[in-house]
């Protein structure tokens, strides 16, 4: 008896499992059914996704652009500083934004665009002064900012009013600009953005044009430029020359641009209080943001 007694325990659990399952079942069914006519009875949610180019943070608009560019200088760090800048088309002398752009300020030595310019177009490139070609010569101005050679070449051209009188057959007005010297050094040159880039704009077109185009420093590639822009779109895009006295920092040049051809540029900042570093900064913040210039149709 005890053996069947046993045998007999397990089935009667067996027994009492298979009916409160029998009694649950028809529930767990009725939930499920409730579930699904539950969910078949909202309407589909519609998602927008927004378009692609909206998507690319890289991308700036034309009308975005005085915004983020405004941003920049005025930063707490160099708010203070006297900015002037000019973007065109090179092409169309289309402006795509100025800011004090016809204010004359310091340029420090982007006076040798001027120095540089008048010998291009007075001087045959192979003419030689001393042993130096002309266009090696204006190679080491630029791409350097070697300040003896500008000053030697400021003497071969015949001093500032040879440079004015040469310049002017390009269309640049001469008065438009003050020269003390041929390589920035002085505090007494002056010139406005607009002046920088109506000469880059002559120089495009103008005898040894690519002489002058050739000879300026490649940003995170040589010269002046060779420690600035790297890891950015700007890289091996930018010819240019700077431009460094105490107190002022100056960057102009042609920037090559996937979708606007070449931009033309001057960024000038004349003010003692802020850090040249910060300064440089902002301008290369500008450059970077010039690269990323989309037509945004």
């Amino acid at each position: 008896m005890k053996s069947v007694g046993q045998w007999m325990k397990p089935l009667a659990m067996l027994t009492c499992t298979m009916i409160n399952w029998a009694a649950i079942a028809p529930q767990i069914q009725a939930s499920a059914r409730s579930a699904t006519d539950l969910g078949s009875s909202f309407a589909p949610v519609e998602i927008l996704v927004p378009p692609p180019e909206n998507q690319d943070s890289d991308r700036v608009c034309p009308a975005s652009l005085p915004t983020l560019i405004d941003g920049i200088i005025s930063r707490p760090s160099v708010a203070r500083a006297n900015w002037g800048i000019m973007v065109a088309s090179l092409s169309d002398g289309n402006v795509f934004y100025s800011h004090n752009a016809s204010q004359s300020l310091i340029p420090a030595s982007n006076v040798k665009l001027f120095t540089t310019a008048a010998a291009l177009q007075k001087f045959d490139p192979n003419a030689k002064i001393g042993t130096t070609p002309l266009d090696e010569w204006v190679t080491i101005t630029n791409t350097n900012s070697n300040n003896a050679y500008a000053e030697a070449l400021l003497r071969q051209v015949g001093g500032v009013g040879a440079v004015k009188d040469t310049l002017s057959q390009l269309g640049i007005n001469p008065n438009s600009y003050r020269l003390s010297d041929g390589s920035g050094l002085s505090r007494q040159n002056s010139a406005s953005p607009t002046t920088l880039v109506q000469l880059l704009r002559a120089m495009s077109v103008a005898k040894n044009r690519d002489i002058f185009y050739s000879s300026l420093a490649v940003a995170g590639v040589s010269g002046t430029l060779k420690r600035r822009f790297h890891f950015t779109p700007v890289e091996g895009h930018l010819h240019g020359k700077t431009g460094t006295l105490k107190g002022v920092r100056s960057l102009s040049g042609y920037l090559e641009h996937p979708e606007n051809g070449v931009i033309v540029f001057s960024v000038i900042a004349n003010q003692s209080s802020p850090s040249g570093d910060n300064l440089i900064d902002a301008i290369d913040d500008i450059v970077v943001q010039l690269s990323r210039l989309s037509k945004c149709y």
